[in-house]
């Protein structure tokens, strides 16, 4: 019998990567053009490189840890006692929150949202909901659906995709901030004291009017 939190984290990380693929042809059909879409700076072409396998194995390997029968593929066999149990069930409901969320922040988000870095595009800046607090809400959402992916399905493929997975969402952020910093200037350094990368600062946040 396959695992049923195995099962219904995968069915969250598919419908995640589901809806980012219909906003890439969303960009594709409205732009018909690839800026945004297929990384232009080396920097990220790179990234690309380790990002579309990750992608690939984060859709698979929960799945496969369903069925497996064994590590390292399979759970082992301390994930099925009672307390894990409990702690996996409700790291698959957290992970249904984080993809809800980042539904949000993607129609929030609106035109301006893109995969990549797009020098030759003026994007808003989105500074309201979640991104009054943070100025990476979806990359803090994306690293949280994958720590509940390690607590759902603790294998050491998944253990060793959450690392890289979890560098890479920081690298890009700050690749990010200093191509927003370069655009928008001081619009966005006074955006970057009040907010956090991944998590809200003490203070409270207000909303900055979009440039």
């Amino acid at each position: 019998m396959k695992d049923l939190p195995c099962l219904a984290l995968a069915a969250t990380v598919w419908t995640y990567w589901t809806c980012v693929g219909a906003m890439i042809v969303r960009v594709r059909r409205r732009t018909r053009k690839l800026a945004g879409i297929v990384p232009s700076q080396p920097v990220e072409q790179l990234m690309w490189i380790v990002w579309v396998p990750l992608v690939a194995a984060w859709m698979s390997l929960p799945y496969v840890a369903a069925g497996a029968a064994a590590p390292p593929w399979g759970l082992p066999a301390w994930a099925h006692a009672a307390p894990l149990g409990a702690l996996r069930w409700a790291a698959a409901g957290v992970g249904v929150a984080c993809l809800l969320a980042s539904i949000e922040c993607w129609h929030r988000m609106g035109r301006s949202w893109r995969m990549a870095v797009a020098p030759d595009e003026k994007t808003e800046l989105i500074t309201t909901g979640l991104y009054g607090y943070v100025r990476h809400p979806i990359y803090a959402l994306s690293i949280a659906l994958m720590l509940c992916t390690a607590i759902v399905a603790p294998t050491l493929p998944v253990a060793a995709m959450a690392v890289i997975h979890i560098g890479l969402m920081n690298y890009k952020a700050r690749n990010e901030e200093r191509f927003l910093s370069m655009r928008d200037g001081a619009t966005y350094r006074r955006y970057m004291q009040r907010t956090g990368r991944f998590l809200p600062r003490l203070h409270a946040a207000g909303s900055d009017s979009a440039p």
